[in-house]
């Protein structure tokens, strides 16, 4: 099985992965996407270094979904929405760039793109703004802070 507590050349190993994180659990923490395709856009991850969803114990598989569908909960307070893409990509053909098991949640409105599935072909295309590019403009600090800190405090409140 591809797993280990930590790997230190992957970055949601790595420490400064917390002040990304709004929410988590003992097994998964959700974090705030430093690139988003659009507001909201966020990261479900194990805790523990898993490097494929097949590789994710079953065991845990339903616990993954549950804390997912919280993580929808927080995004659709805190960014007005009902409406969700859910994207989970397996290796590099399929557009993921870190080793790391983790899902997309991407709150969307109605107009965010001109057409709703317009993000597919951006994936299946593998245009320079695919889910996991390290080509789109990433968030400054101080803007990644602000949204965390307000997600977090959505959660502490939907978490009661």
């Amino acid at each position: 099985m591809a797993e280990v507590e930590n790997n230190i050349d992957c970055p949601f190993c790595r420490s400064g992965i917390k002040d990304l994180s709004f929410f988590e659990n003992e097994d998964f923490s959700a974090i705030y996407n430093v690139a988003p395709i659009l507001p909201g856009h966020a990261l479900v991850i194990p805790k523990k270094h898993i490097t494929s969803f097949l590789d994710l114990p079953d065991k845990d598989l339903f616990e993954f979904i549950k804390f997912s569908r919280t993580v929808i909960k927080i995004l659709s307070k805190a960014f007005n929405t009902e409406a969700f893409n859910w994207t989970l990509q397996e290796k590099d053909e399929a557009g993921q760039s870190i080793a790391h098991m983790h899902i997309h949640i991407i709150p969307r409105k109605p107009e965010d793109l001109p057409h709703p599935g317009d993000w597919y072909p951006k994936l299946k295309y593998n245009i320079n703004n695919i889910l996991d590019s390290h080509k789109r403009e990433k968030l400054k600090p101080e803007q990644l802070k602000v949204i965390v800190e307000k997600l977090q405090d959505i959660s502490a409140g939907i978490i009661k």
